[in-house]
């Protein structure tokens, strides 16, 4: 286990967790404050970059406001977890592993890490527990809002979630009638990657949905603004993101 610390919040502990799947292994990084506990716990959904050091950090600050905070490698059944560059090359490899993933497995796997948690002393009410993912991880997010034991999900710029389904199938957002709790969505209104058209496909599908959701573009943010590694990173509108992911985890998880 190591130790760290994000301001003035609370210091956390972090090691990596092995959960078994079907049979299979699935590594995770686990971080949680100092102390007994118990606090909720939130499911932290990688890019297809791996459970990287971006990632990692997220679970940490996550962890630091009070929670369990863990992040899953779903590409478990094609490589171990790894981490990628924030470039054409370690794209095209992780395109190559999320082209492999399919929703069922995905499925399985969010159930697989929410039966872990419940099996942790630290863990508070594992029938109550949030996901927030980026990306791929967003896309994975709204598929954790059709399962009953996620009350809040979080998605930021949810890749392909308004065209496509991993493994394919009809698209993850036309599930949305299966969709309950909470859900908020981020999105850049410059993301090359996501159209604009299709978030508003997104939003006006989850008005069809048994959830309260809140979909947010914001103006002169493209793909991957919330993370300082890549180019398209923005720092004020990365902090109002994070002010509304904290209001959220503590609307949900914390009253």
């Amino acid at each position: 286990m190591t130790q760290s610390a994000f301001g003035q919040q609370q210091a956390v502990t972090t090691e990596w967790v092995t959960i078994p799947v079907g049979g299979q292994a699935m590594q995770a990084y686990l971080a949680r404050p100092q102390g007994e506990g118990p606090w909720p716990a939130v499911l932290v959904l990688m890019e297809i970059f791996g459970v990287n050091s971006h990632i990692r950090q997220v679970t940490e600050r996550i962890a630091a406001e009070g929670y369990v905070a863990m992040a899953i490698n779903y590409y478990h059944r094609t490589t171990d977890n790894f981490e990628l560059e924030y470039n054409e090359a370690g794209m095209t490899v992780g395109r190559q592993h999320k082209d492999q993933t399919t929703r069922q497995g995905i499925l399985e796997d969010l159930q697989a890490s929410v039966a872990y948690l419940g099996q942790q002393p630290f863990v508070q009410n594992p029938e109550r527990v949030a996901s927030i993912g980026f990306c791929f991880g967003g896309h994975v997010a709204c598929i954790a809002a059709t399962l009953p034991q996620f009350v809040a999900n979080i998605a930021f710029y949810p890749g392909g979630v308004a065209n496509s389904a991993p493994g394919g199938g009809k698209p993850t957002i036309e599930y949305a009638p299966d969709m309950h709790g909470q859900i908020l969505c981020l999105f850049g209104k410059e993301d090359p990657l996501i159209p604009l058209a299709d978030t508003h496909r997104v939003e006006e599908v989850l008005k069809q949905s048994q959830c309260h959701y809140e979909v947010i573009r914001y103006d002169e943010a493209g793909h991957g603004f919330f993370c300082d590694q890549r180019a398209d990173y923005r720092a004020e509108i990365a902090d109002d993101a994070w002010r509304r992911v904290k209001a959220l985890l503590s609307k949900t998880l914390k009253h």
